[in-house]
């Protein structure tokens, strides 16, 4: 039962007890699952290094290790409980290192018990709404030599303030909101995540106006349900109203994830169509093509609602790039079901897809569902979708062919030496040759001459 309480802001300080705590000591930050995870490592890395820490040339030799964990599908755990193993050995080796986990395994109960009782090397255990206590459960962990373990259950709260050390000088992403509420019967995430929780609009639009101030090109707006924006705030402001307040900072791109279909409303969708700075791109994430699946997994919108909702974006936005999650084998999924995913798969023309075979995560209502279906079916089905959806990557990378494109430059590519790449604004990895360092950052003009199915290829205009 949520509790109906208001939600805190917390402005971050620091105690001056902890300013020098990390002086001569490296860190490093082992990031796993969603780019909410991402962001908070980035505001984990500023906090240590206000308190004197640098980041390791050797992440697996640092001084202090965090990993920030992903507790949405089994086998993002099972690379954690990997890596700690790695991990145990180098403790061994240099018994001053300090190892932490944080994000949202710990907030997972049968989670944190296993690291309590079968990693006895680990020194720190933080959850997802107390990352503000780091200098303090850090010094902690140095004087008392004991493991130190907080993790709040609480509803969570806002942190504003903290320090980051972003990943990119050209591409930022912005927590909007926290939590969730939709209470989906496979995901955890509500549970490690609280309830729904918006940022004051006010402190968002300042934020974005300090990252244009700084130069920042791109912005990817966050939240487990972002287009749920506003909802828990008094007042009729909602996410439609903050994208067309952003638009007016000079941002040149605004993108945003992770969208609920049920919360995609007329005014986000106009101001998606209205706002030259909102990418012509979007997830939105269906999940089951199924009636009986998605009631199943308390999605709360049908077959028909979503596809209505996906008219309507293209009435609106024509040439819009839609992506999406599907998972396959939830429990007793019949052929049929599955079937009417693959009808919508075709229907909404997507241009790619996250996919994934279901994973029972404990405390969850799905994980004690009843389900016959065998894991080389499940497997079968997962393969088949693969063909369309890949598919669907090729048609959206054809459509671009000999088409001028603009390419937000993000580095050196992997595809080749003497190649550059980047993102145009429909969310297209482009690749092009050119070894020019100076484009990093910037938008440049492309010619797409190849269309792959992961990617395309262009030649660099003039």
């Amino acid at each position: 039962m949520r509790k109906n309480k208001e939600i805190q802001t917390v402005r971050y300080t620091l105690d001056n007890k902890y300013k020098n705590l990390g002086v001569n000591k490296s860190y490093a930050i082992f990031t796993y699952g969603c780019q909410g995870n991402e962001a908070d490592s980035e505001v984990m890395a500023g906090i240590l290094e206000e308190i004197g820490y640098t980041k390791s040339n050797d992440p697996m030799n640092a001084d202090l290790v965090i990993l920030n964990t992903c507790a949405i599908r089994e086998n993002a755990e099972q690379r954690i409980w990997g890596v700690l193993g790695q991990l145990k050995g180098r403790k061994r080796e240099n018994p001053d290192m300090i190892i932490g986990i944080a994000g949202c395994m710990p907030q997972e109960e049968n989670a944190t018990n296993k690291i309590l009782e079968s990693y006895s090397f680990i020194d720190l255990v933080i959850g997802t709404h107390n990352k503000n206590h780091l200098p303090k459960l850090l010094y902690e962990a140095y004087m008392s030599k004991a493991k130190v373990v907080e993790v709040i259950s609480s509803e969570g709260e806002i942190l504003e303030d903290a320090p980051k050390i972003r990943e990119s000088h050209h591409k930022a992403w912005v927590n909007i909101m926290y939590g969730c509420d939709e209470f989906c019967t496979y995901c955890i995430v509500p549970y490690t995540r609280g309830r729904e929780r918006s940022r004051a609009k006010e402190d968002i639009i300042k934020e974005v106006e300090e990252l244009v101030s700084l130069g920042y090109v791109e912005i990817t707006l966050l939240g487990q349900n972002v287009n749920a924006y506003g909802k828990d705030l008094k007042g009729d402001y909602t996410f439609g109203d903050l994208l067309y307040d952003l638009d007016k900072t000079g941002i040149k791109r605004i993108r945003y994830t992770t969208s609920h279909p049920r919360d995609l409303d007329e005014k986000t969708m106009r101001a998606m169509r209205d706002c030259k700075s909102v990418m012509p791109q979007l997830h939105l994430p269906v999940q089951s093509g199924d009636d009986e699946v998605l009631k199943k997994m308390n999605r709360k919108y049908t077959y028909d609602e979503y596809m209505t909702k996906v008219n309507r974006l293209r009435e609106l936005v024509p040439d819009i790039a839609l992506t999406t999650d599907i998972i396959v084998g939830f429990p007793n999924e019949t052929k049929e079901q599955f079937e009417n995913t693959l009808k919508l798969v075709q229907n909404a023309k997507f241009e790619g897809a996250f996919t994934f075979i279901y994973s029972k995560r404990e405390g969850t209502p799905a994980a004690s569902m009843p389900d016959e279906v065998t894991d080389e079916e499940k497997h079968r089905r997962l393969e088949e979708l693969n063909v369309y959806i890949n598919q669907g990557y090729l048609e959206g990378h054809k459509r671009f062919l000999n088409q001028i494109v603009e390419v937000l430059v993000d580095g050196p590519s992997k595809n080749g030496e003497g190649m550059m790449c980047g993102y145009t604004p429909h969310l297209k990895l482009t690749h092009f040759k050119s070894e020019d360092l100076s484009l990093v950052g910037k938008l440049v003009k492309v010619k797409v001459t190849e269309a792959k199915t992961w990617f395309m290829i262009g030649e660099l205009c003039e």
